[in-house]
C-alpha cells in the first residue's frame, strides 16, 4: 500500500506530497512526540492531533511514510512550507484518531 493509496482510500487532504509512491508498512498513533520517537517504527503512516513544526523532525528521524493530522487539525504556512522542504508527506482529515486507525487497519 502506498501514500497514494491511503490518501484515495481514507479521502485524505493533501497538505504536501512529495512521494505519493512510498510504501506505507503500518500505522502509528500518538501525541507525545517522544514517545512517538520511542516507539514508532520507520515507514508507518503517524496519525496526530499535533501540528507544530516538531512533529517534522520527528517524521524525517524515524522516516515515516507520511503524518497524517486528524480532526481538522490547524496547518500554519510554515508547518507547510517545512514540509515541502524537508519533503514530508504531510495530510490531513476531520476524522478522529480512532477513526482513521480503524480505517488504516482495514487497508493493511
Amino acid at each position: 500500500m502506498t501514500v497514494n493509496n491511503i490518501i484515495d482510500k481514507l479521502s485524505l487532504e493533501t497538505i504536501n506530497l512529495s512521494d505519493g509512491d512510498r510504501n506505507v508498512e503500518g500505522g502509528y498513533t500518538g501525541d507525545l512526540l517522544s514517545w512517538v520517537m520511542g516507539r514508532a517504527e520507520s515507514g508507518n503512516a503517524w496519525i496526530t492531533i499535533m501540528s507544530n513544526v516538531n512533529i517534522l523532525a520527528v517524521a524525517a528521524l524515524l522516516d515515516f511514510s507520511c503524518i497524517i493530522l486528524a480532526e481538522n487539525a490547524d496547518v500554519s504556512e510554515e508547518l507547510r512550507t517545512l514540509a515541502a522542504q524537508k519533503r514530508i508527506n504531510l495530510l490531513r482529515s476531520e476524522k478522529s484518531s480512532y477513526k482513521l486507525c480503524v480505517e488504516l487497519g482495514r487497508l493493511q
